[in-house]
């Protein structure tokens, strides 16, 4: 394993530690092990020949999402325990009515006392579901994976772009790929929401399925992503862009019945050295433009003219 290598995974499991502990209003010493721990046995099983930095950013993810999980499952063990007194506190007081003369105000009193606890279980219930709403929300916010596709979302492709328009040198070929699902607002109106969530979950599973492991899958927008194409030139670059349409066309979802087709424009452009991440986004949006453009489901390039 490279030192560089090394050192993201290092720099990632310090970034999403700190998230965590920003996220939560008391954090403990406990947490931050098992958070430790949990990193550890994570990069133990990494196998290097295969350096996969996407399932390490899944695994960090998937522990912080465990511990809230875990939380839950706590607070709603006492939750339940509680209500199982009350249920039994309220079933002996019906027993009493039955054996003995009805003692209206003490068994108003009785009632009253259960609903008070009642109440006040209800709240604490609800305290808890928003404060792990509110967790679940910061660790979605803070993460550099998109919560539907599981991909990597648009915050960890400005920082990808950032770091690499940073460098001064780079010693092979880097593409950028912008894709469009086309007419998915129809899509979204004819079959609904929840239709148009699948098709993107669908498309990010054949893409990952598709790509190599340094290359790198980022949602973009709405119903747009973005691949980087590591080590590769310009001419396998559009084999794979044509490949990709092709695979996408063919296969179809079918949802509740109905086989769904779906098509995606590409916009492709080649990163060079001077360039700012909105140099490089906007060369793909003026390709991906093109293709809409002329027909759709299809692809276009734009490179600089001698690559300067």
């Amino acid at each position: 394993m490279q030192k560089e290598d090394l050192k993201s995974l290092v720099t990632q499991m310090y970034e999403e530690l700190i998230e965590n502990i920003d996220s939560q209003e008391d954090a403990t010493k406990e947490q931050v092990v098992t958070f430790l721990q949990n990193a550890a046995l994570s990069i133990s099983t990494i196998d290097e020949k295969k350096l996969d930095t996407m399932e390490h950013a899944k695994l960090a993810f998937t522990s912080a999402y465990k511990e809230i999980a875990n939380n839950s499952i706590s607070s709603y063990k006492d939750t339940n325990e509680v209500f199982e007194g009350l249920t039994k506190i309220h079933q002996e007081t019906i027993n009493e009515c039955s054996e003995m003369h009805i003692n209206l105000p003490e068994i108003t009193k009785k009632f009253n006392d259960i609903q008070l606890q009642m109440n006040a279980e209800v709240e604490r219930a609800n305290s808890i579901i928003t404060d792990l709403s509110t967790q679940v929300k910061e660790l979605e916010k803070n993460s550099n994976l998109d919560a539907l596709t599981k991909v990597f979302n648009r915050r960890a492709l400005t920082t990808y772009l950032n770091n690499l328009c940073s460098r001064k040198k780079i010693n092979y070929e880097l593409h950028l790929l912008l894709l469009d699902i086309d007419d998915f607002k129809i899509i979204n109106d004819t079959y609904g929401h929840i239709a148009g969530d699948r098709i993107l979950v669908f498309i990010a599973n054949m893409l990952r399925k598709t790509l190599r492991d340094g290359d790198k899958i980022f949602r973009y927008g709405g119903e747009e992503f973005v691949i980087i194409l590591n080590r590769i030139n310009s001419e396998s670059c559009i084999e794979i862009t044509n490949r990709i349409i092709k695979l996408i066309n063919s296969n179809k979802l079918i949802y509740k019945g109905e086989s769904l087709n779906v098509t995606m424009s590409v916009g492709v452009t080649k990163f060079y050295l001077k360039d700012t991440p909105d140099d490089i986004i906007s060369r793909a949006d003026k390709a991906l433009y093109r293709s809409k453009k002329s027909g759709k489901n299809q692809m276009n390039v734009e490179f600089l003219p001698n690559g300067n």
